[in-house]
């Protein structure tokens, strides 16, 4: 299974900061969320989040949008975006996405 972003900038004994880019058509691999978690999107495109049963959902995020997920009962909610917290996440948007992701130990 992947890691939840591309390069893990700081883990402590209350949370790991990550950076996420993805150059159009890459993806992330099929990774599992285990901790609560809030996302800084820096450069926006349009992801495909795809879960472990093949459920695709599209998410077109813009620069400076930010989110933090709630993982229970085997969903991620941010108010009324859900995400299963098992998925792969592949940018279909043509330009460059980059986020930055604080999971909450």
């Amino acid at each position: 299974m992947a890691d939840v972003a591309t390069k893990k900038l700081l883990e402590n004994d209350r949370m790991i900061v990550w950076e996420l880019l993805l150059e159009p058509g890459e993806s992330t691999g099929i990774h599992t969320h285990e901790y609560d978690y809030m996302v800084h999107v820096i450069e926006g495109s349009t992801l495909r989040a795809t879960d472990a049963e093949g459920n695709v959902n599209y998410a077109p995020l813009e620069k400076d949008d930010t989110f933090y997920f709630t993982v229970k009962d085997g969903t991620a909610w941010a108010g009324e975006l859900a995400t299963t917290p098992t998925h792969d996440a592949q940018n279909v948007g043509p330009g460059l996405y980059r986020e930055i992701m604080v999971e909450m130990k």
